[in-house]
């Protein structure tokens, strides 16, 4: 049994978390067993995943397989695209400074703010009523 040569890469974002494989090959990207286009059906999303392999231009190079979870699309996507990029970097280390000065390997750290007690949501209040 051959065993096939992988880089891996997990990237989270807000709930997110997405485990990224590259494996050698043509080009094609496979998300929790789906087609890309079937399982992010937001243009913008998937040329949002698409940028950390079209800066280092390697898409034709590695098929990507990703298993992504929790959150919604906007979360996912941030994490599938560190997952990529963390990932690239792990094939080849010459990358690190293209993706880094991109911002591909930065993670974003905002989160939904929890709710205080005594307001509505976690900042907004009741209208006060002067009389």
């Amino acid at each position: 049994m051959a065993t096939v040569r992988y880089y891996e890469g997990v990237g989270r974002r807000k709930t997110s978390t997405a485990r990224v494989r590259l494996y050698p090959g043509t080009g094609s990207i496979v998300v929790n067993d789906r087609a890309l286009e079937d399982y992010f059906p937001r243009e913008t999303d998937r040329i949002k995943l698409l940028r950390p392999l079209n800066v280092t231009e390697a898409q034709a190079q590695y098929n990507v397989s990703v298993h992504v979870a929790g959150g919604g699309t906007t979360g996912q996507t941030g994490a599938v695209i560190m997952g990529v990029a963390r990932a690239l970097v792990e094939a080849d280390e010459t990358l690190k400074t293209v993706l880094r000065k991109n911002g591909f390997l930065t993670r974003d750290a905002r989160a939904v703010e929890r709710k205080k007690p005594g307001l509505t949501k976690a900042r907004r209040a009741k209208q006060y009523t002067k009389r």
